[in-house]
């Protein structure tokens, strides 16, 4: 077998292997979010009759950084990053975007990954 034919047989091969990745994808469909039903007195509840508590906006030292790492995953908008947890050496932080959707992210000693 010639260098050209086992070349042409490898390129072949390679596209043939290679060409289920351009296969089109089925869209995902986006998840419906919770219906939440207000009561006459005021108070929030999710669709089970659960009561939502709904926490004052509290900022902490590492509000700032979750806003970074919520914009480069695509969530941007709200009042930014709410400190859910007491001020400590650990803290989760949350913020709702723009979307509705809810980023939430744990920070310890201020280094932060998304949760």
């Amino acid at each position: 077998m010639s260098t050209a034919a086992i070349r042409l047989a490898l390129a072949v091969g390679l596209a043939t292997l290679l060409g289920g990745c351009a296969a089109p994808r089925q869209p995902v469909p986006a998840a419906a979010p919770a219906p939440v039903n207000a009561i006459g007195d005021g108070a929030l509840r999710g669709a089970d009759g659960v009561l939502i508590e709904a926490l004052p906006f509290r900022q902490g030292v590492s509000s700032v950084t979750v806003e970074r790492l919520a914009k480069a995953q695509g969530c941007v908008g709200g009042e930014g990053a709410s400190l859910v947890t007491p001020p400590g050496p650990v803290e989760v932080y949350k913020m709702v975007c723009q979307s509705g959707r809810v980023f939430m992210a744990r920070c310890e000693l201020r280094q932060c990954r998304a949760l």
